[in-house]
């Protein structure tokens, strides 16, 4: 007749298909381990501040009348965007910032494209010789995870811009994960015009005659199409100056209306200097001028696989001969330096948690497979949460490692009292699979209780608001997957596991006999107080 065991729930199960529950844990560790690889790795959680932020530039302008003139237009447009909160700006010479801030919540992208559209309206109060208004919400992930600095010998440091901007930086645009690259420091090429004014005047030109020369006689434009045959030809005019110092024999009229006479040249009124702008940003590698190229990565995209890309893709064109012998780069910041001190002492934490935990449970069940029991649940847990957080989004940070060493503890708490007291009543002469049912009928009740009252006192976390909620939601989230699977595991594994572990009467050490009389001891005084407090 078959044997009817008492009601375990899913640990009865378990015990009865001990098969099946190592094939679902085999399973469970290969999406685990494919759940990881997917993980993308950071320093903090994705975090964007419910802020927008609008530029405007127009060098040499005073601080007093961009401020009246788009400053005063801008906070007027701006501050009917919808659900913002606050607006400050900010003038300086030649600059005028204004900030718009949203409560925490809010679908960021939805202002942008709001306050984009108050920008829209703005634009027609502004004077038209602004630059292009820059609008944008404020992204931590905006910050370069790599800086590089790059110094010459030989070139000088507008040839060394030029050469950086136009080639070197262009190599990691189409890198996996690289959002932009930024040049900055060195000095820019620029052509200046120095206009006589007084020769200027005295043959009736202006300014603007300069200008409309410049613009009108130094572009390219299409000239149609030329039939060959069978073929076709695409022709243009080039026009475009390549010499700086062709533009000296730019045409100037005097008379527009009388294009018959000789014209004067631009020479005859101005002088031209190739120089540079005035230099904003001094960078400086090893004493020598270098100009800094900064990395920025795509918000969704793993820190240290984007500096790991960037850095092969740098050891590719050394070892090609592109970059030049005179040229020296040298990293200057990297931001996977912190995330990977950072998860390395998470992982250490994690780890040594656990050994401390298999540690302990081996000095009270004196039991080597038992032990080795409690150090398969932990990974198999941490393989759980880590499918879990891949569902949910999360990333590999110090927030959601921290709440994964923060739940080591808590991963073994389930196990080790399932497998303690499926330990006791195999020692009172049960047989295996009928100890392992009793055990489970007492105690899956109780672990479950536990596992909700904890999940009750952390889960109220997750609707803190603001600043603070937004770094620690994905603890709390992490800590409260780890407790969620370390029940499963409990009630899973262990019981399957645990029924095919029969206690055998071996010779104790003299370290379990200690431990065994320590306990009993504390036992009695335990039994004593309980007695002496109900009384």
């Amino acid at each position: 007749m078959r044997q009817r065991f008492r009601s375990g729930g899913l640990a009865s199960w378990s015990v009865r298909r001990p098969v099946a529950v190592v094939m679902l844990a085999l399973t469970v560790v290969v999406i685990g381990l494919f759940s990881l690889d997917r993980l993308a790795i950071d320093l903090l959680p994705h975090i964007i501040y419910p802020e927008v932020r609008v530029r405007i530039l127009e060098p040499g302008v005073p601080a007093r009348i961009m401020e009246d003139q788009i400053t005063r237009q801008l906070e007027e447009q701006l501050a009917i965007t919808e659900d913002a909160i606050a607006v400050q700006s900010t003038t300086s010479q030649g600059r005028s910032s204004v900030d718009l801030s949203f409560p925490y919540g809010t679908d960021i992208d939805i202002a942008l494209r709001d306050a984009s559209t108050r920008l829209d309206r703005a634009k027609r109060f502004l004077p038209e010789t602004i630059d292009p208004p820059i609008i944008y919400k404020r992204d931590p992930s905006q910050i370069p995870v790599l800086e590089l600095a790059i110094s010459s010998t030989e070139r000088e440091s507008t040839q060394l811009r030029d050469w950086v901007d136009y080639q070197f930086s262009k190599w990691f645009l189409n890198l996996p994960g690289v959002a932009s690259t930024e040049v900055g420091g060195g000095n820019v090429r620029e052509l200046q015009i120095i206009v006589d004014q007084e020769r200027l005047a005295s043959l009736g030109l202006t300014f603007d005659d300069v200008r409309m020369a410049l613009s009108e006689e130094n572009r390219e434009f299409p000239g149609g199409r030329i039939l060959l045959g069978n073929r076709e030809l695409s022709t243009r005019a080039t026009g475009r100056i390549i010499d700086p110092q062709e533009l000296g024999n730019l045409p100037l009229y005097p008379d527009a209306n009388d294009s018959s006479k000789t014209p004067l040249r631009i020479r005859d009124v101005a002088t031209i200097r190739d120089t540079h702008e005035d230099e904003r940003l001094r960078v400086r590698l090893d004493g020598q001028p270098a100009i800094k190229l900064s990395i920025q990565k795509q918000p969704t995209a793993n820190t240290v696989a984007v500096v790991d890309a960037v850095k092969q893709r740098l050891a590719w064109l050394k070892e090609q001969n592109i970059i030049p012998a005179d040229i020296e780069i040298a990293p200057v910041s990297d931001q996977s330096i912190y995330v990977r001190h950072a998860l390395r002492n998470a992982s250490l934490a994690v780890f040594t948690g656990a050994m401390l935990a298999m540690l302990v449970v081996y000095l009270f069940l004196g039991d080597i497979r038992r032990t080795l029991i409690i150090g398969l649940s932990i990974p198999l847990a941490i393989l759980i949460t880590f499918v879990i957080m891949a569902l949910g989004n999360l990333t590999l940070n110090i927030m959601t490692l921290g709440g994964l060493a923060v739940g080591v503890g808590m991963l073994v708490d389930n196990t080790i009292v399932m497998l303690e007291n499926m330990t006791r009543h195999q020692k009172m002469g049960e047989a295996s699979d009928q100890a392992s049912i009793n055990a489970a009928s007492e105690i899956t009740s109780a672990i479950t209780a536990s596992t909700t009252t904890n999940l009750a006192a952390i889960l109220p976390f997750l609707f803190i608001s603001g600043l603070i909620g937004l770094l620690f939601n994905e603890l709390i989230a992490t800590l409260s997957a780890a407790i969620l699977a370390s029940l499963a595991v409990a009630l899973t594994l262990v019981p399957a596991l645990g029924a095919r572990t029969i206690s055998q009467p071996t010779t104790t050490s003299g370290l379990s006999i200690r431990i065994d009389r320590l306990m009993s001891k504390l036992q009695v005084v335990y039994g004593n107080l309980v007695t002496r407090v109900m009384t």
